[in-house]
C-alpha cells in the first residue's frame, strides 16, 4: 500500500487551518491569517512526527493536548487565562463537531458489516482508500458549514431571546398575555397622538376583540364596515395609522388604544400610558417565538413599576 505523505500533510494543514478559523468565528475572534497558518502548520507536525522514531510519544494524550496548547497560542496569542482558554476549549469543540460529524455520517453511510456466528463484525479496506479520501474531502467541508450555519443560528436565537420579553394586554378588563419582540425597526407612530404603536398578530387578539374588528384589518381604503353597530363601543378606540412597505403603495394599519399596556423588562414591569396595539393580518413569527413586535418607545417611556 502507498501513502503520499505529502498529500496527507497538506490536507491536515488546510483541515487544520478551517478548524481555527471555524473557532475564531464562533467567538467573534479577530482572524490574522499569517498566525492562523502558523497554527494550521503546528498542527500538522503531528502528522510528520508519526513516519519517525518520535511516534510512540506522539500518540500519547499529554503530546496531544501539548500540541493543541501550542496551536491555540500561536493562532490566538494570549492575553489572559480565560481569553486563552476559551480559545482552547472551543478549538476542541469546533474538533468534535467537525470530526465526530465525520465518523457518525461514516458509519451511517457504511455497509462493510456481516454477521458471522452471530457475532457483528466490521472491516475496512485501510487508510489509502480512495473512497474514504473523497468521503473526507467533500464531507469535512460539508459538515464544516453546517457546523458554521448551525453556531449563527444559535447566536441569532440566543440574541433574539433576549429581546423577548412578556406582554399583557387589557380590553374591558380582559387581559391577555403574549411574547413580544423589542425591535428598534418598529418605528410606527399614530401621526395624530404620537403614540407608538406595537404590532400583534390579529389571531392573537380574536378572544378579546369582537370578530367583525378583525376581519377588516387588511382593509386599505374602504371604510364604510366603521358604521357597524357592532364596533360602535369600540369606535373611539381605533386609530388608522398610515405606513408604506417596500415596493407597495401606503396603506393603513388598523390599531386599537388598549385600557392597559404592561411590559415586563429586565425583571420590572413596564406601564405603558400612551400607545396602540397593530393588528397584523398574518402570523409575526413562523415558529410561534413571539406574537407582537414592541415598538421600542415604550420600554424607554414607560412608567417602571415594582417587581409585583
Amino acid at each position: 500500500m502507498t501513502v503520499y505523505l505529502d498529500v496527507i500533510w497538506l490536507l491536515n494543514i488546510c483541515f487544520d487551518g478551517l478548524l481555527l478559523w471555524l473557532t475564531a468565528i464562533i467567538l467573534k475572534r479577530e482572524v490574522v491569517w499569517w498566525r492562523m497558518a502558523i497554527g494550521a502548520f503546528i498542527g500538522s507536525l503531528i502528522v510528520l512526527l508519526m513516519f519517525t522514531s518520535f511516534s510512540p510519544y506522539v500518540q500519547q494524550p499529554f503530546m496531544k493536548l501539548f500540541f493543541s496548547v501550542l496551536i491555540v497560542f500561536a493562532s490566538f496569542g494570549f492575553k489572559r487565562f480565560r481569553y486563552f482558554f476559551e480559545n482552547l476549549f472551543t478549538f476542541y469543540l469546533a474538533t468534535f463537531m467537525v470530526g465526530g460529524g465525520l465518523i457518525a455520517v461514516h458509519y451511517l453511510l457504511q455497509t462493510e458489516i456481516q454477521v458471522t456466528n452471530g457475532m457483528l463484525t466490521t472491516y475496512s479496506l485501510g487508510t489509502g482508500d480512495p473512497v474514504s479520501w473523497l468521503f473526507v474531502l467533500i464531507g469535512f467541508p460539508a459538515l464544516w458549514l453546517f457546523s458554521r450555519k448551525r453556531m449563527d443560528t444559535i447566536r441569532e436565537k440566543k440574541l433574539r431571546f433576549n429581546h423577548i420579553v412578556n406582554v399583557v394586554l387589557t380590553f374591558n378588563e380582559v387581559s391577555v398575555s403574549l411574547k413580544g419582540l423589542i425591535d428598534s425597526g418598529n418605528q410606527l407612530y399614530d401621526p395624530l397622538t404620537k403614540a407608538p404603536v406595537m404590532i400583534v398578530s390579529a389571531s392573537e387578539m380574536k378572544d378579546i376583540l369582537p370578530s367583525a374588528l378583525l376581519e377588516h384589518t387588511n382593509e386599505s381604503g374602504d371604510f364604510t364596515w366603521l358604521n357597524d353597530e357592532q364596533l360602535e363601543a369600540w369606535s373611539s378606540r381605533l386609530r388608522f395609522v398610515p405606513y408604506r412597505a417596500v415596493g407597495q403603495n401606503q396603506r393603513f394599519l388598523l390599531a386599537v388604544k388598549p385600557d392597559r399596556m404592561m411590559i415586563h423588562y429586565e425583571a420590572q414591569w413596564i406601564e405603558v400610558r400612551k400607545g396602540l396595539v397593530g393588528l397584523n393580518e398574518t402570523d409575526l413569527s413562523t415558529d410561534g417565538e413571539y406574537q407582537c413586535i414592541i415598538h421600542p418607545k415604550m420600554i424607554q417611556t414607560g412608567k417602571r413599576l415594582t417587581a409585583s
